[in-house]
């Protein structure tokens, strides 16, 4: 080692050493236990009695809740069960059927409680691991056939305290492992550890009491159903902000899992969506700023506060530190551009595609709609010319009609949904006239209806969905769907099938679900979605996304059908139409392609433990790493185009598996086509 490297490296040393020592001065004195405030006392009272009142279950906080409320609870705080034990749980005990009791007098007592005994608690435990990252290097044995349980949902808690340090070395010793798979050298590594566990250490003596009354809240609201939240002043002010369209951010509607925060969904044609480098199902662990600003680590962060540091000026850069939903054994650090997400690029385009199949040439219209949008600012101006999806569709419609199409595709993929209004208008495009969509509250069953007796397009008619296909989109696909009108391909929707209003509560607002939709055939768009009548790989684990995969969500259920006039049925049409397609997809390289990247994946996802054997988990990587190079470059190879040198190759702009499944939407368009002239189906 040269002098100048000895320099260097003695002055890293040192300044770890410093910033270690600084910032553990800041957050070494004892965290004082919270109480609650006699204002938060009386809000508890009306958030509760609002949602005895007005939530569309009627559900009542009694026994049964409070077991509920209780247990989501200390979910929310300990959701990786490292903090509380036990003989702590059982101490609670007497508390757990007692909730409803508290909270419908307003006594917040028993809930910091159990908050004092987890802050109490996650305090020891960063004080300890701060302690072993200054020796991690002599403390820890990476060759010892350890494994950390990951599945939460089923892992024990704790029996006592005896048995908490124990596992805490074992997740600073994953924590390290992650580090040394990524390349991190030792003594960053060392630096790293103290910056992470020492801010969240000072971030804990930050906590104040309405941060331990928005989480107790939450957990009451979610106990009705997960879509049901309470705003405290400062959130409010951010639900503000995400629901202007100015909002210049990435793009992504995010949720807590755990200690995460999880990506749900992207917004189309926003720049997360178009980096390609983030997907639903994703976890946030880090958040930095500019092209190479310090990562931050967000784990345990509240999901506002995370929001925070990702929303910024439009054409500045912020880097996540995330954990892939394909690769939940690894972590990856992603750049993405801030942008707004632009109106031109939310609105509905065409493209016209012309295909040889089955002997003969087809014309096909595809119309991408990225959600349900209209301007009502215009519209309650009675401007005639107001924006909106039914009326750029429309429009795209006469055009297509013109250049003489023989079939049309509807894109509804990733669409989350947006406008019921324009649901039901785009539904009526399609259809002579009746109902579209089943609304019912606690106390009546409504309608919209399309009235409008023209149609626009007559021709066969197919629409694609996905598991990110979501609210209006699934109202759209299952009224189509109900009435026969057209043929559903991809896979099952997203099942986000409720509504919800914002109502003013004292200083605060409370988001709380108040119906929930049916399709004309009485069944419900919620948890199950809508179902394809043929069935596309999936692209998003269903365990990971979806309504169905938010803990406590409503069930499905059916209410009686309403009266419609369907066309003919096309159950005997799919059955052909699917056995054609199954018949594609087997000599299909780009789908079997699909079906290899998917199993790959799980391989990895499904994992309920993870090794601490450093040799093992390096070879682990490797071999995954490995795979998906090779199952890249075999699939690169049947297309005719040169292998990648590194995964790092692929080209992000590019849309692989959408384009290998609407590849495979325009064959079954060009069956249904010639099936249903074929057999003389009409939709006048």
């Amino acid at each position: 080692m040269t002098q100048i490297n000895k320099l260097r490296h003695s002055l890293r040393a040192i300044l770890v050493v410093a910033i270690f020592f600084h910032l553990a001065a800041l957050c070494h004195a004892q965290i004082a236990e919270l109480t609650f405030q006699n204002e938060q006392s009386q809000q508890c009272i009306a958030i509760v009695n609002a949602l005895e009142r007005n939530h569309f279950t009627g559900k009542k906080l009694d026994k049964n809740m409070s077991v509920r409320v209780f247990d989501r609870y200390i979910k929310s705080l300990d959701p990786g069960r490292h903090l509380l034990t036990q003989a702590d749980l059982s101490a609670f005990q007497p508390l757990k059927q007692l909730m409803y009791k508290y909270l419908k007098t307003g006594n917040l007592g028993p809930a910091f409680d159990i908050f004092n005994r987890y802050q109490s608690r996650s305090e020891q435990r960063l004080e300890y691991i701060l302690e072993l990252v200054k020796s991690w290097q002599t403390q820890i044995d990476f060759t010892k056939n350890e494994t950390l349980v990951i599945d939460y949902e089923h892992k024990p808690f704790i029996r006592d305290t005896s048995g908490l340090k124990p596992l805490w070395k074992k997740e600073l010793k994953n924590h390290i492992i992650n580090l040394k798979i990524n390349k991190t050298p030792d003594d960053e590594i060392s630096e790293t550890l103290e910056k992470i566990y020492a801010n969240r250490l000072s971030r804990l003596t930050q906590t104040q009491s309405r941060d331990v009354f928005q989480i107790f809240m939450n957990a009451v609201t979610m106990s009705f159903d997960p879509h049901s939240q309470y705003f405290a002043p400062r959130l409010s002010e951010d639900f503000d902000i995400h629901m202007k369209l100015s909002l210049e951010g990435i793009g992504a509607v995010l949720q807590n899992e755990y200690e995460y925060t999880k990506v749900v969904r992207l917004i189309p044609k926003g720049p997360a969506d178009k980096s390609r480098k983030l997907a639903p199902g994703d976890k946030i662990i880090g958040v930095g700023q500019g092209r190479d600003g310090e990562i931050k680590d967000t784990i345990g962060q509240r999901i506002d506060d995370v929001v925070r540091q990702i929303r910024g000026p439009k054409d500045t850069f912020v880097r996540l530190k995330i954990i892939p939903a394909r690769k939940s054994s690894a972590t990856a650090t992603i750049s993405i551009k801030r942008d707004k997400v632009k109106l031109e690029e939310q609105s509905a385009r065409k493209k016209v595609v012309d295909l040889t199949a089955n002997g003969r040439s087809y014309k096909l219209g595809i119309i991408e709609i990225p959600n349900f949008y209209i301007d009502f600012d215009a519209y309650h101006k009675g401007d005639p010319d107001y924006k909106s999806t039914t009326g750029d569709v429309t429009k795209l419609l006469t055009q297509l009609k013109k250049e003489k199409i023989d079939g049309l595709i509807i894109d509804l993929r990733d669409n989350g949904g947006g406008s019921l209004k324009e649901a039901n208008d785009l539904t009526g495009l399609f259809l002579k006239y009746g109902p579209t969509v089943q609304v019912k509250t606690k106390f009546r069953v409504s309608r919209l209806y399309d009235e409008d007796p023209k149609i626009v397009y007559t021709g066969p008619l197919m629409v694609l969905i996905n598991r990110m296909s979501a609210s209006a989109s699934e109202i759209f696909a299952g009224a189509i769907k109900d009435y026969h009108r057209g043929l559903i391909m991809g896979t099952r929707s997203f099942g986000k099938g409720t509504v919800q209003e914002l109502k003013p509560l004292g200083d605060g607002r409370l988001k709380m679900t108040s119906a929930k939709f049916y399709r004309v055939s009485g069944q419900s768009t919620q948890h199950k979605g809508v179902e394809p009548d043929i069935w596309f790989p999936r692209i998003y684990r269903t365990q990971d996304t979806g309504e169905s995969a938010l803990d406590g969500a409503l069930l499905w259920d059916h209410i009686d059908a309403t009266r419609y006039s369907a066309y003919t049925s096309l159950q005997p049409m799919i059955r052909l139409l699917d056995d054609a397609y199954k018949k594609r997809a087997e000599t299909s390289f780009g789908i079997k392609y699909l079906a290899q990247r998917i199993q790959l994946a799980e391989s990895l996802s499904e994992q309920k433990k993870l090794s601490l054997n450093l040799g093992e988990r390096l070879k682990t990587d490797a071999d995954f790493n490995q795979k998906e190079l090779a199952l890249e470059n075999n699939y690169r190879k049947q297309k005719g185009e040169k292998p990648l040198a590194t995964l790092d190759d692929i080209d992000p702009e590019k849309e692989e598996i959408k384009e290998i499944l609407t590849d495979q939407a325009k064959y079954i368009a060009a069956d249904f086509i010639t099936l249903s002239r074929k057999t003389g189906y009409k939709w006048q």
